[in-house]
């Protein structure tokens, strides 16, 4: 393993202790996890929507499972240096195996939202979420289910979107309460809503989801700073490069040639860990 889970957690946990603002990219298989590794971020971002278009050629529409998951988080840890968050949707229907599964499979914390199931992707209209009530005691279930105090539990809330600011902004407060070590408001649709979330929770760790194309207005780290999101992913931006990258290269091989920037052999082969004797 590349690293210890421990000492990541504790390096993850101080961090986000701090105050200063965490950057953590979206990774979905083993080679964009082993590029953003080599390049520095304070965090990894195991995205469902990557894991779902790269494993099982699906949407962001409830198709993982838990095992899915597990695989692909033991599969990076066992490489990375950088620790690693991953997404469990609402938790594949029994949230203390998904957390000790997450956990045993080396992340460092996990993100659990609140939609109904089926859920669906958090930019995408017509999501609904469970009972207040049941969202809360499902975060107080992970926060119970987790053996290291500093395995992260991210909490997300859609209920913005068709309950409305204030519901949202309760949930945020509750789920705090509850034992939540990041509260994560989804796609908030204009940049007034993200100052009042910012406002109202950032007494929290507050997380901020930058989808190119998505629901939410795009804001520098700086601004984001100021409203008070101390915590920054973006899931999707490698991926959507990569599909432009293949695209391009997929179109140029039926013509009979590859002419865009692309690595060479050698260098692809250590990106993917090679070493020669």
């Amino acid at each position: 393993m590349s690293g210890s889970t421990d000492r990541k957690n504790t390096i993850l946990r101080k961090r986000l202790a701090s105050g200063t603002q965490i950057i953590g990219p979206g990774v979905y298989d083993g080679l964009s996890a082993r590029i953003a590794d080599a390049n520095g971020f304070d965090v990894l971002y195991l995205s469902g929507y990557g894991v779902s278009a790269s494993l099982l050629a699906k949407p962001d529409n409830g198709f993982l499972s838990t095992s899915d998951m597990r695989a692909r988080i033991k599969s990076l840890t066992d490489v990375l240096h950088t620790p690693l968050i991953a997404d469990a949707d609402t938790g594949f229907g029994n949230i203390a195996e998904t957390v000790a599964a997450y956990e045993a499979a080396g992340a460092c914390g996990i993100q659990l939202e609140d939609q109904r199931i089926p859920k669906i992707c958090g930019h995408i209209a017509g999501r609904e979420v469970i009972d207040r009530s049941i969202a809360i005691a499902n975060i107080k279930t992970a926060v119970s289910a987790r053996k290291s105090r500093d395995f992260l539990i991210v909490a997300r809330t859609d209920a913005l979107e068709q309950n409305g600011l204030e519901e949202a902004l309760a949930r945020g407060h509750e789920f705090f309460a509850a034992g939540a070590d990041v509260l994560f408001v989804e796609s908030p649709e204009s940049t007034e809503e993200m100052k009042i979330i910012g406002s109202e929770l950032g007494h929290a760790p507050l997380l901020a989801n930058m989808v190119e194309g998505g629901r939410t207005p795009l804001l520098s780290r700086a601004e984001l700073a100021d409203m008070g999101f101390n915590f920054v992913i973006y899931p999707v931006a490698a991926m959507s490069v990569a599909a432009a990258g293949l695209s391009r290269a997929y179109r140029e091989l039926l013509k009979g040639d590859v002419e865009s920037e692309r690595v060479d052999f050698s260098q692809l082969s250590h990106l993917v860990g090679l070493i020669r004797n």
